[in-house]
């Protein structure tokens, strides 16, 4: 087997397919390793209309129609405003992003992309587990083993990092951190029978507040509803029964969802997983990029995981392509890079922050679909950008979303009592584990 190469790709998810398949196409070597083998389970079926450009530089966007189903909007549900439900078009977005996007099966997503790059000419292997990697010298090397148990080490001029959350770099590197501003935990399954919206609305997200935290309903092309709650972690606390009896005892606080599941029947296991929001302190490294979950992961509101690991991706090849094709190492590269990837993620982790407080669930349940009124139609259409994923260096939305955000503040204050409540119990749960 072939052990040298330009560049070693750790992961063959979106990522990891994403940058190995680009950096193919630009004349480099590339070897990636999955642990795994395709088609296997991920969760993160919702994706963004920003999505749609990157599938279509791939030249994957016909398989990603042929197994998905298309997502005009998001819609948002809330027991608490007089608005119970408003539904964000992604047509109605500021800028000429794409008017949809796909639900999609994580495990026919990941697959399509993993055949792709192989057919790219990468040598991607599966089954293969890296076990540990040597940065110090200019000859990066991974040390992997196979499903036979035997050992493998590969050496490349330069390494991804794109292994999601086994975050394997961050790990060695001791660069891992908990986010300190972002702790919940998920509780999620799959589910056939669940009501679906009618007509066009059919493949869109809903997004549900409750009193312990959010649910999901992703409705997905074969009959299926992938539904998640994303809970504060003193909630999990109060589980007295088997998983199973609790997540279906939460999705009983919601009478809507509880009616949208009246004939639902479970396919296969209830899953949960703890506090997952994290990020490493370190992004980059002579000759070595972190990209993806394996960088950092935030909350799936928005669902806003597959898209920034594609577009980071997207600009991490063109980022070591000039990289290799540089005798020296270029700072102002990697520091625009990091600049690019930091950006965008604060974008949506404005949003993920605030989601649960009481100003921003009344603010963005304010914008009334029938109102014509020009300044809440131009708030909204900034707020649909965001979503649809093009935030970054979108300047149309800069002084809409300017002013989105100061009414936040401004409903935080006249709602004192309220917000302030809020925060002293959101400040709780960051203390505990």
């Amino acid at each position: 087997m072939k052990s040298h190469f330009d560049v070693l790709v750790i992961g063959g998810g979106p990522a990891g397919t994403t940058i190995a398949s680009l950096l193919a196409e630009k004349g480099h070597d590339i070897c990636l390793l999955e642990k795994a083998h395709h088609p296997r389970f991920h969760i993160g079926e919702s994706l963004l209309p920003m999505n749609l450009p990157i599938f279509e530089k791939l030249g994957v966007l016909d398989q990603v129609d042929a197994i998905g189903i298309k997502k005009y909007a998001a819609e948002f549900n809330s027991l608490e405003t007089p608005l119970a439900l408003d539904t964000f078009y992604f047509a109605k977005a500021t800028n000429n992003s794409p008017a949809f996007a796909y639900e999609v099966r994580r495990s026919e997503l990941d697959e399509i992309l993993f055949r792709n790059c192989q057919k790219k000419g990468v040598t991607a292997l599966e089954g293969m587990s890296v076990t540990h990697t040597e940065l110090n010298d200019s000859l990066k090397k991974v040390f992997a083993v196979d499903e036979q148990g035997q050992q493998h080490e590969f050496t490349s001029r330069y390494l991804v990092d794109a292994s999601g959350r086994d975050t394997l770099l961050a790990q060695q590197l001791n660069s891992k951190h908990k986010n300190p501003k972002h702790k919940m935990a998920a509780i999620f399954g799959h589910f056939k029978n669940v009501e679906r919206r009618a007509g066009k609305d059919a493949g869109n997200i809903s997004i549900y507040w409750f009193q312990h935290g959010w649910v999901w309903l992703i409705p997905l092309k074969d009959g299926t509803m992938s539904i998640g709650c994303v809970c504060w972690p003193d909630y999990l606390k109060t589980r007295d029964t088997d998983l199973n009896t609790f997540f279906h005892n939460t999705l009983n606080l919601i009478p809507k969802i509880s009616q949208r599941m009246k004939d639902a029947q479970l396919e296969g296991e209830i899953q949960a997983t703890g506090n997952y929001s994290y990020q490493s302190s370190i992004m980059s490294g002579d000759g070595f990029l972190l990209i993806g979950d394996a960088y950092a992961f935030v909350d799936p509101v928005f669902s806003s995981g597959v898209y920034l690991a594609m577009q980071s991706a997207t600009r991490g090849a063109e980022l070591v392509d000039q990289l290799l094709n540089n005798t020296s190492t270029d700072k102002q590269l990697i520091s625009q890079f990091e600049k690019s990837v930091a950006a965008e993620i604060k974008a949506f982790c404005w949003f993920i922050y605030r989601f649960n407080s009481p100003a921003l669930h009344k603010l963005l349940m304010a914008s009334d679909e029938a109102s014509q009124h020009p300044v809440k139609q131009k708030l909204k259409s900034a707020v649909i950008s965001v979503l649809s994923g093009d935030a970054y260096n979108n300047s149309q939305i800069k002084l809409p979303l300017f002013a989105f955000k100061l009414l936040y503040v401004i409903h935080k204050l006249v709602e004192f009592k309220e917000n302030r409540a809020f925060a002293k119990f959101k400040k709780q749960q960051l203390k505990g584990e």
